[in-house]
């Protein structure tokens, strides 16, 4: 079960602002469970963009669309006769589910509208690997839908690290280096300007550091 909360509008609205046609994705698992990006909630944040950019006069398309799940190849493929069409996908799924989606349409700027939280474990049946840690402060939008806290074994905000090698990391070989796997992604999509960002020193007030951490939506509860 993965649990997040809803970006602030304000932070969404500015995360947008360059694009004018917009995909706004939701997923029918954990994010609706707990209230923030199944088929209501995608209707109405979609609501609130649309009303808000009228009110500044700023033109937008936003169509709504919410997958069975964004972390499912069989799922993601249902966008692809549609994805061509917009300028960015805005996805409120989960941190997995946000990368997912850019790791399928790596072409597509994918933009997190949710912060997730943490995040719970299937102990049997399968293999996973970790895209999200939950540190409730997301930065995909920033780094190409790769998460660095997670996939970056020192979560280097601003790599890579003197170690990694061959695009690979210093620590586990045969892991590939999460930067160099967001500086590809740049390179691939003509932005590697943006690399020249600095990112600021991170927020961790919001992650698992002072231990278990629990979410309560006081407006839903029963």
């Amino acid at each position: 079960m993965i649990v997040a909360d809803r970006k602030p509008f304000n932070e969404i609205i500015n995360m947008i602002a360059p694009y004018g046609r917009i995909l706004l994705i939701g997923c029918n698992e954990c994010v609706t469970v707990c209230a923030v990006g199944g088929t209501k909630e995608v209707a109405l944040l979609a609501s609130q963009i649309r009303l808000k950019r009228q009110g500044d006069g700023v033109p937008v398309e936003v169509d709504e669309k919410t997958l069975e799940r964004q972390c499912d190849p069989e799922y993601a493929q249902a966008l692809a006769p549609v994805i061509a069409d917009y300028d960015a996908v805005l996805s409120i799924a989960c941190g997995c589910g946000v990368q997912f989606i850019a790791e399928t349409y790596p072409e597509k700027t994918v933009l997190p509208g949710v912060n997730t939280r943490f995040m719970g474990v299937t102990e049997q049946h399968g293999v996973w690997s970790e895209r999200c840690q939950g540190c409730g402060d997301c930065v995909l939008d920033r780094t190409c839908g790769i998460c660095p806290v997670a996939r970056c074994a020192k979560s280097i905000m601003n790599g890579p690290c003197g170690g990694s090698h061959g695009g690979l990391c210093e620590l586990k070989n045969e892991t590939p280096c999460a930067w160099h796997l967001i500086i590809e992604r740049l390179k691939a999509r003509g932005e590697l300007d943006r690399y020249l960002d600095i990112e600021k020193p991170k927020d961790w007030s919001a992650s698992r550091d002072a231990g278990p951490r629990k979410r309560v939506r006081e407006d839903i509860k029963i």
